[in-house]
């Protein structure tokens, strides 16, 4: 799921037909941006590499490649594309339980209105060893101005991402909070360990710096072009593991479901 460029809340039958104005919106840019493609098999490339051998489910494919990177891939998504194998909310998804080796989203959680509702949900869809692998906005003493004043997306570091409740089916999914995944990971681990025991976060790891931000995302600019993207991030991976929690404006995260005793 990617972010709503117009923030607007809508009633259901237009907002079904915004968000599928939306994905049109950024299929263009993608297929017109090679330097957003560049930025994103990075991404891909990350994720891929911490999941497991087996079946993976991917939550807000709209109009991802991570099929090219992974075998055996169930794309899901809130909103019909005919790149998806079913239409989900990942707050309760429409599977089996324990039929998964991964769970895997990109730019997914911080929209959710009750995260927690996933990681329930996601454990029992796991199977024992499996594993959730999701990247997301990180806010950082490097990205909290962006985030906060060049984003359009509300950064809210008073939230609770662990609060429980019914969904809202009229809440625009594009609604959203980026300081959700940084909570999670930082000032409510230990909480969401008790909340959903089945769950342990094993890595977090903060990274991306310049090449992100100057890309402008899935907006029509940028400021970078795609070969002065590919040197900046095989730079940013040098340092990104001291200078990561410092500056980065991205999140990894792997939650593992404990094996059965």
């Amino acid at each position: 799921m990617k972010p709503n460029p117009t923030g607007s809340r809508l009633a259901f039958g237009d907002k079904t037909s915004q968000m599928g104005d939306n994905l049109t919106d950024f299929r263009s840019s993608w297929d017109r941006k090679p330097v957003l493609r560049t930025i994103y098999s990075d991404y891909f490339s990350r994720l891929a590499s911490h999941c497991k051998p087996g079946r993976t489910l991917e939550i807000g494919g709209g109009i991802g490649n991570l099929k090219e990177m992974l075998s055996d891939v169930v794309s899901s998504d809130i909103q019909f594309s005919s790149r998806l194998d079913i239409v989900a909310d990942a707050q309760s998804l429409p599977v089996k339980d324990q039929v998964f080796a991964n769970i895997v989203m990109l730019d997914v959680l911080h929209h959710l209105e009750f995260p927690v509702r996933f990681l329930k949900d996601a454990a029992r869809a796991l199977e024992p060893g499996g594993r959730i692998v999701m990247i997301e906005p990180a806010i950082t003493p490097g990205s909290t101005l962006f985030y906060r004043f060049i984003h359009h997306e509300p950064v809210r570091m008073s939230a609770d991402p662990l609060v429980d409740g019914v969904p809202d089916p009229e809440r625009d999914p594009y609604d959203s909070n980026q300081a959700i995944p940084t909570l999670l990971a930082t000032k409510y681990r230990s909480r969401q360990e008790e909340i959903v025991p089945e769950l342990k976060l094993m890595q977090s790891h903060w990274f991306s710096f310049v090449a992100y931000p100057m890309s402008g995302g899935f907006k029509p600019w940028s400021l970078i072009s795609d070969g002065m993207a590919r040197r900046v991030l095989k730079l940013e991976s040098l340092i990104e593991r001291p200078l990561g929690r410092m500056f980065g404006f991205r999140l990894l995260t792997v939650f593992e479901k404990k094996a059965t005793s």
